[in-house]
């Protein structure tokens, strides 16, 4: 071919050698793209075998496949370009005394980035002792929300009003697991002092049973609701305190819901939700104290 024979003319190499080298670029890069689609495959295989059909809710084996799938995608493509472009070079030339040199360079930046690498050992560690997954509720690094993705080095968390937060592993000193396991709602409602406790505690217990018994919130609920009884006695009212134990994600709900339902029986039943009240004592200018 004319250009090969221009261009080994130009390098002054032999045009067979061109030939193999460009023959020996494209196997090389052949060979990352099937692996690139091999680890596809297999992040995808591993979604397929942790799903259980219900869209509706995560489950721990979806949450924790999520994640390795996800971890396995964006690592494995490092790699296979970061192999790739060494054996690219060596094509051309002995990488042995760039891969020495490369060492030495790596020791040198790494005692200067040692908050990367202390970012990257924290997240396998993470990952490893399965801290949490994507798809989990977390409190971490000062700041709250869903797990959204999460990578060696770092986590990222979109919390309630939309905002993604981006916390570097690193950082990450303690973890609240907010959905893990099970999950537990504390509904405390204060009712009015004159009204009859031992009334309101049967109205608070009635209206639990029914709520641990409605079919659209029973395969939510881990148990049924608890009604402890008087939890404090308050400025204005009497706190009573009910424990709503749920499946993981979903503790928000049900006490949004509880407390919905309540507050419709308690009207119905004629039982006073107190507002803070204050009385005041005024005197006449003048007039003495009794």
């Amino acid at each position: 071919m004319p250009f090969l024979e221009r261009l080994s003319e130009f390098f002054h190499i032999d045009a067979a050698d061109v030939v193999r080298a460009l023959i020996r670029l494209v196997g090389i890069w052949a060979m990352a793209w099937v692996a690139n689609r091999v680890i596809r495959l297999i992040a995808a295989r591993i979604l397929k075998a942790v799903d259980d059909g219900d869209d509706s809710y995560l489950s721990f084996r979806e949450k924790r496949g999520q994640t390795v799938a996800q971890l396995l995608r964006s690592i494995g493509r490092i790699g296979i370009i970061l192999i790739a472009g060494l054996l690219s070079l060596d094509v051309f030339f002995d990488i042995g005394p760039l891969l020495a040199g490369a060492g030495i360079l790596g020791l040198a930046i790494s005692f200067g980035a040692q908050s990367l690498v202390k970012d990257v050992i924290s997240g396998f560690f993470i990952l490893v002792e399965n801290q949490f997954a994507v798809g989990d509720v977390i409190e971490a690094g000062g700041k709250s929300g869903s797990v959204e993705r999460m990578t060696l080095r770092v986590v990222m968390l979109r919390d309630l009003r939309g905002v993604l937060h981006i916390i570097p592993n690193g950082q990450i000193g303690t973890v609240s697991n907010l959905t893990r396991g099970w999950a537990r709602a504390v509904v405390e409602v204060g009712v009015a002092y004159d009204v009859d406790v031992d009334r309101a505690l049967g109205v608070f217990n009635d209206e639990a049973a029914s709520f641990g018994r409605d079919p659209q919130w029973s395969h939510r609920l881990d148990g049924a609701p608890e009604v402890l009884g008087v939890e404090s006695l308050a400025d204005s009212a009497v706190v009573i305190r009910t424990i709503l134990r749920t499946r993981p994600g979903e503790q928000w709900g049900a006490a949004r819901e509880f407390r919905r339902r309540l507050k419709s029986r308690l009207d119905r039943e004629g039982i006073e939700i107190p507002f803070p009240q204050r009385t005041v004592h005024v005197r006449p200018r003048g007039a003495e104290l009794p």
